[in-house]
């Protein structure tokens, strides 16, 4: 075990970080599968995996789970597949700013906190793969996300520097960019919706009632093109594993569809499509 390949995944309570701790194990990767909450690393550790506690928003905590990883391999780490993310629906008029400084501190700075901790480890071993789960919504906005795609557009644009800064390092720098992926994400919405939008209150009330509410609270329906999070699998795999790796890799129809809006269509043009799909 101790010569096999490790990496440190976030996020792994359910959906794509589940699925990916699964699946490097079973290609004989040494997986520290860590997790938010005791509870699910508790269930992890049941599973057979190595299960620390790493909380994005608590630097203590995040030290701690980095350095249970490194006592556990003598100090070395070959990936570190940054994925553990949530979201705060609402119009962007209704969003306070409290809520916007939470979904930051856990997509962008908890994660820029631990990918600068792990860099140091990756320089001195001379080799290291940081691999970043941003989304479709990196790419292109949507309605009623703006706190989730300003956190995803700001992880596009600090990998995408991050990525040139290490070109003289033997390190690689990688998005990984799913669209629509069976997850939890929506429902572990719910809470932070409830907690910090005031819809009743809002000009946009009827909108929140026809649009919103029904695709928070109604039984969840497969989107179209929605893909299993083992699709993530199959790229994260090609992306850990190809001996040079792309900067991005797309997962799913749509993430093509939005790569491909983003370079052809003028603003306009793709601002009334995005308005007309929601």
């Amino acid at each position: 075990m101790a010569d096999s390949r490790s990496i440190l995944i976030t996020g792994c309570s359910s959906g794509i970080g589940y699925a990916a701790a699964q699946g490097l194990r079973a290609r004989g990767w040494r997986v520290f599968a860590s997790c938010r909450k005791e509870e699910d690393c508790v269930r992890l550790r049941a599973e057979g995996f190595e299960s620390p506690r790493l909380d994005y928003s608590d630097e203590a905590c995040m030290a701690a789970a980095l350095s249970e990883v490194l006592a556990a391999t003598g100090g070395t780490l070959d990936a570190l597949f940054n994925n553990g993310a949530f979201a705060c629906p609402g119009a962007v008029e209704d969003l306070p700013t409290g809520a916007m400084r939470e979904v930051f501190e856990t997509n962008v700075f908890g994660l820029h906190g631990l990918t600068r901790a792990v860099i140091p480890v990756m320089r001195a071993q001379g080799h290291g793969r940081i691999l970043q789960c941003s989304s479709v919504l990196g790419l292109v906005p949507a309605p009623w996300r703006g706190a989730y795609v300003a956190s995803k557009y700001a992880l596009e644009g600090l990998t995408d520097v991050l990525r040139i800064e290490m070109r003289d390092t033997p390190l690689h720098i990688v998005l990984i960019e799913p669209g629509p992926i069976t997850s939890r994400i929506r429902a572990n919405s719910v809470p932070h919706f409830e907690r910090w939008i005031d819809w009743e209150a809002s000009p946009r009330a009827q909108q929140y009632r026809d649009r919103l509410l029904p695709r928070l609270y109604a039984p969840p329906k497969t989107d179209r093109f929605e893909l299993p999070p083992s699709a993530v699998t199959r790229v994260l795999i090609r992306a850990l594993e190809a001996p040079r790796p792309r900067p991005r890799y797309y997962v799913t129809v749509p993430t093509y569809i939005a790569g491909a809006m983003r370079r052809l269509l003028s603003t306009r043009v793709s601002d009334w499509l995005t308005a007309r799909a929601q």
